[in-house]
């Protein structure tokens, strides 16, 4: 049996420990029922990133947008087949700009979409400007 992988829980902020084979199977969360690793990206505040990015060992990308940039609502569905495509081996999320200001600021977000990923509990790469589905996993892949 492998290790297991520390998981926060995007609803309920609870870190679960998920077996490393297991992670492709619908790891639900212990406290709260929510899916550990969902299908689609998450909406996520401040807080709950923070915490994720903090301490989960799986790779976390999160996408910085906001609901009036074109190019975000263009990059929206590649973001969503790729987060489909590397279920078990990195979780994407997104965090609202617009309804989060000052997290985009406290990141050093200047142009949107920007995607940002951690790994290890730092922030290993950053990428602006939509990509296809393709690219994102690829660029998700050597996170860690």
């Amino acid at each position: 049996m492998s290790a297991a992988k520390k998981i926060t829980c995007l609803d309920c902020g609870q870190v679960n420990r998920v077996p490393a084979e297991r992670l492709g199977a619908g790891p639900k969360c212990g406290t709260c029922g929510a899916a550990l690793i969902p299908a689609k990206p998450v909406e996520v505040d401040p807080k709950t990133l923070a915490k994720a990015a903090r301490t989960d060992d799986l790779p976390l990308v999160v996408d910085f947008w906001a609901p009036w940039c074109g190019p975000c609502r263009m990059m929206a569905p590649e973001y969503d087949k790729a987060a489909q495509a590397l279920t078990g081996r990195a979780r994407l999320v997104k965090l609202n700009t617009q309804d989060f200001p000052e997290a985009g600021a406290k990141h050093g977000i200047r142009g949107i979409p920007t995607m940002v990923g951690w790994a290890g509990g730092r922030e290993r790469a950053r990428q602006s400007g939509a990509l296809r589905a393709g690219d994102i996993e690829s660029w998700a892949a050597r996170l860690g």
